[in-house]
């Protein structure tokens, strides 16, 4: 692991230094040259949007496992997570954080405000790796070719065979070890029972859209704009991109994947490249109010809990 740790960011630092090589900077400052007042302001509201669903969806997942969230404190956290996830290591440590500002004050306090956060961070990675699967019947149209298709359609059973498998493996051992079957009776309350699926599948996929939708105004805003494919090809996989744990935040894998991916649909790795800086530019803009409320919460040395 702590080889991983010293290989991973420099196996990113060498990939960006490789692109980084065959960008045209001129070309990039005359892309953010291009990008609008209106560009900025939509991808604003976008990125509150993002973090108010995800707050609620948080909120509900909580609720689900016994656990009550005044509804300002849910919004306030997030965006304090939000913040942290795209100013630190890993992309997650807001997540450590925003689960541990919620712990309580008796043994195992910590326990179930950790499992709110890991399934609500499940949630919305299962709707990105969905929104990525279901890419795969669209690559061939990016592609072109037949070859493609039985790719991705094997590619596709794949995840599905999975899946199933997974499943079938946790039914099995259920009834073996007590706690696998209190967490499948916490995942099921989470995400099957009462109409906890339509819940978070819709909250989750409206999230995941303002990701896209995110991605496409800040394409469009360096003068690349994005066929309509985009959203279930380049996109998704510039966002999972994200999910390796090898720089800060996301950034650096993110505009790895999109100088490499921007040219199948027809762009430039520079265009990529820009676009993506802009989207994260506008999730971290978006996100500062979780500084002010981190800063003005150490000023008045008040702990943020339930």
């Amino acid at each position: 692991m702590p080889l991983l740790r010293i290989f991973a960011p420099l196996a990113l630092f060498a990939l960006l230094a490789f692109l980084f090589s065959r960008t045209d900077f001129g070309a990039l400052k005359s892309a953010f040259a291009q990008v609008s007042a209106g560009h900025l302001i939509a991808g604003l509201v976008l990125v509150q949007v993002q973090i108010v669903v995800s707050a609620l969806r948080w909120r509900f997942t909580a609720a689900r496992l016994g656990e009550a969230m005044p509804l300002p404190l849910a919004v306030s956290e997030y965006y304090v997570a939000s913040f942290l996830n795209q100013t630190l290591p890993g992309g997650v440590a807001g997540d450590a954080v925003r689960a541990f500002r919620m712990r309580g004050d008796g043994p195992g306090g910590w326990k179930r405000p950790a499992k709110a956060v890991l399934f609500e961070r499940l949630s919305g990675q299962m709707a990105l790796f969905v929104l990525a699967l279901c890419g795969l019947f669209v690559w061939p149209l990016v592609l072109g070719g037949e070859d493609a298709g039985q790719l991705s359609l094997h590619i596709a059973l794949g995840f599905i065979l999975s899946a199933a498998v997974l499943v079938i493996g946790a039914l099995v051992v259920k009834g073996r070890y007590s706690w696998v079957g209190q967490f499948t009776d916490e995942v099921v309350a989470v995400f099957i029972r009462d109409g906890a699926l339509w819940i978070q599948a819709g909250t989750s996929l409206l999230i995941v859209a303002t990701y896209s939708a995110c991605f496409f105004l800040a394409s469009d805003g360096v003068g690349a704009q994005l066929p309509w494919t985009a959203a279930l090809t380049v996109i998704p996989l510039s966002l999972i991109a994200m999910l390796i744990p090898a720089g800060f935040g996301g950034w650096g894998t993110r505009e790895a994947a999109a100088m490499a991916l921007w040219p199948l649909i027809g762009a430039t790795p520079t265009e990529g490249l820009a676009a993506s800086i802009v989207y994260g530019g506008l999730s971290l803009a978006g996100a500062l109010p979780g500084l002010v409320i981190l800063s003005l919460g150490t000023l008045r040395s008040k702990p943020r809990r339930a």
